[in-house]
């Protein structure tokens, strides 16, 4: 019973913790620690036996540890060696050396020392990529160093992990002799399975996929994985790292994208636990009685990470606005630093009040990356004492300006495939047109046919300005990312408050805000397409083009309202995040005893409900957009259109009134 007890405490604390933590657009995995402590034995102590619950979550590192693997890439290793080896391999070196030397110089033992010096030497891979994603910061050099950065640190992990356990006092004989033996070790479990990755596996998987079946490919998965990792275990070494392997092994299949959608649930509530319990052996006391220690250890280790990849970054050759920015990108702990800590205090390598404050700077540093990632090009620049605007810009400006005399033009912010099949239509219509793009080699090669392309961020008020907005008659965001399309859309409103402004994006999901922040037209693709196979079928069906064209205009016009909402099936998407931008489409079947029944449409008032009547259909006919004098009776069905929430509160008020 005790035990049902403290897993309800466990599961009761993450569900509330980490809701409460996205609200604050925090990282999920704070959530997790913070958690572990509130139950753990130095909080309110509702679960004692950690223990037990280390074994599943260190399933949680080995599913961690498999995906990681699918996502190793060794080509994108190689086309990115330079940054890799140039930055990457010295920051992990020089950063381990440097901790490890000053912990020592603080009484911590040799293999203590060293545990922290990985801790510390590693970033967070998971906040980081986000962060870069969502700012589409990632195009940009400094992104691409930081990126560069965490792919070598993400495969220094393995070795560590492997190091890690010997360093345990248990540990008998040479240090030297036992690194050797488990190098051989490691080559022979290495061999085995990518000769079973060669032979075996694609063999394996291609008789699962010929039966069809989900759940056997999943079982599959998991069993894949599973083996690996006791391999390996069998052999002495780390589970994660037979689990990292066997991931590599299938990342380069076809079944790459499958494997790591089947084991990413499984991964991610293994994860969670595997959290819980680092943050169970967080001391609260150690923290609250050395507050400066965990502010010193922090600002100390982030500084020092800083100061360590600006000069790697600025003797690789790279600007030094571009090397700040990626230093302070790159200045927190990472979650690799919490697998390697729990490793450490399982084999008794370091004490647990090092552990705690470790875990208390690692959750600060984490806490205030997400600001210092959005930030960081901007502290760049004002480190590196530059001015906001890239010289290669106006440089490229310059150039342009001299061959074209820029008026009533289109600017198109974003030139990959979209904005290049815009601009060929623009260029045969003898259009003026000037583009704006954040990829250094798509706008050299671009420049080099002739285009007028800008190298730079659509954001920047000095690019905006080169590109003449204050004379153009249009400006297309061709980007496709609502987050980066809405940014751009305040600052073109900021500078010209009445140029058209027309906004790709891949779905509707963000139609309003796109609106509301300033576009006057938005091209869901989703949408047209759809649009562009009812035409298809209207035309093949014998519809007059004419009529085709003005029922497709009509429903541009409406903003896609018959496209909007639709019946949800087995595979939608039913996440939080899906929830608050889809709509459902949803069919009320009323009885004779239906609150509706008897009272018409405007009575109901249903709008204030925030949901739309689609159709009526009664004794087998359909009525598009009914009536609102229209009486409702026993048998009628009623389509409904909005989110999925306000569809169930108003099916319970047909049936039930209140």
């Amino acid at each position: 019973m005790a035990s049902h007890i403290e897993i309800l405490a466990i599961l009761t604390s993450a569900v509330f913790i980490v809701w409460l933590f996205r609200k604050l657009h925090l990282p999920a995995i704070l959530a997790y620690l913070v958690a572990g402590m509130l139950v753990g034995e130095h909080g309110l102590a509702f679960a004692h036996e950690h223990v037990d619950y280390e074994h599943f979550a260190e399933l949680g590192i080995v599913f961690l540890l498999f995906t990681l693997g699918l996502e190793f890439s060794l080509p994108k290793l190689m086309a990115m060696r330079h940054l890799v080896l140039a930055v990457g391999c010295l920051q992990v070196v020089l950063s381990l050396i440097c901790f490890t030397i000053i912990s020592l110089f603080f009484g911590q033992s040799f293999g203590s020392a060293l545990v922290i010096g990985g801790v510390i030497a590693l970033s967070s891979t998971a906040i980081v990529i986000r962060q870069l994603s969502e700012s589409g910061a990632m195009k940009r050099k400094s992104g691409q160093i930081a990126v560069a950065v965490l792919l070598f640190q993400d495969v220094a992990v393995v070795p560590l992990l492997i190091i890690i356990p010997l360093l345990a006092p248990s540990t008998e004989g040479s240090m030297i002799i036992a690194l050797f033996a488990a190098l051989i070790k490691g080559v022979f479990v290495v061999g085995i399975l990518l000769a079973a990755g060669k032979w075996i596996l694609p063999r394996l998987f291609n008789l699962v996929a010929q039966v069809r079946t989900d759940e056997l490919f999943v079982l599959t998965t998991l069993l894949v994985t599973l083996v690996a990792s006791a391999l390996t275990q069998w052999f002495g070494l780390s589970m994660a790292l037979g689990a990292f392997l066997a991931g590599m092994m299938l990342g380069e299949s076809q079944y790459k994208h499958q494997l790591e959608a089947d084991i990413r649930p499984y991964r991610d509530i293994l994860l969670g636990l595997f959290f819980v319990t680092v943050g169970m052996k967080l001391d609260i006391n150690v923290l609250v009685s050395s507050p400066l220690t965990i502010v010193s250890l922090v600002v100390g280790l982030m500084l020092l990470k800083v100061v360590v990849i600006r000069i790697l970054a600025v003797k690789a050759g790279e600007q030094g606005k571009d090397a700040w920015a990626a230093g302070i990108m790159l200045a927190q702990m990472g979650e690799f630093g919490f697998v390697l800590i729990a490793l450490a205090t399982q084999v008794n390598v370091l004490p647990l009040d090092v552990a705690s404050l470790l875990i208390g700077a690692g959750i600060l540093s984490m806490a205030v990356t997400p600001f210092m990632v959005d930030n960081a090009r901007n502290w760049g620049k004002w480190l590196a004492n530059e001015q906001k605007t890239d010289h290669e810009d106006l440089q490229a400006f310059k150039e342009l300006e001299v061959n074209t005399e820029l008026k009533e033009h289109v600017i198109i912010c974003g030139f990959g495939r979209i904005g290049q099949t815009v601009s060929r239509f623009l260029k045969q219509e003898g259009i003026d047109f000037v583009a704006i793009d954040m990829d250094p080699l798509r706008t050299r090669k671009a420049r080099e046919a002739g285009e007028n392309v800008l190298f730079g961020s659509s954001r920047q008020t000095e690019l905006l300005e080169a590109a003449k907005l204050s004379t153009a008659k249009l400006v297309v965001i061709a980007f496709g990312e609502d987050k980066q399309s809405i940014e751009v859309i305040r600052k073109v409103r900021s500078l010209s408050p009445n140029v058209p402004i027309l906004v790709r994006t891949r779905n509707d999901d963000q139609l309003d805000k796109l609106q509301a922040a300033g576009a006057d037209q938005v091209v869901p693709e989703s949408l047209e397409g759809s649009l562009m196979l009812v035409s298809q079928v209207l035309s093949l069906s014998g519809v007059p083009f004419s009529h085709i064209v003005k029922r497709v205009q009509k429903e541009r016009k409406s903003h896609y309202s018959h496209l909007h909402g639709f019946f949800q099936g087995e595979h939608t998407d039913m996440s939080p995040d899906a929830m608050d931008r889809i709509e459902f489409a949803n069919a009320v079947n009323l009885t004779g005893h239906s609150y509706a029944v008897g009272r018409n449409l405007q009575s109901l008032n249903l709008a204030t409900r925030r949901v739309t009547v689609v159709a009526l259909r009664r004794a087998g006919f359909e009525t598009e957009q009914p009536d609102e004098n229209t009486i409702l009776l026993a048998d009628d069905t009623l389509i409904i259109r909005g989110k999925p929430r306000r569809v169930e509160r108003v099916e319970r008020f047909m049936h039930e009134g209140g």
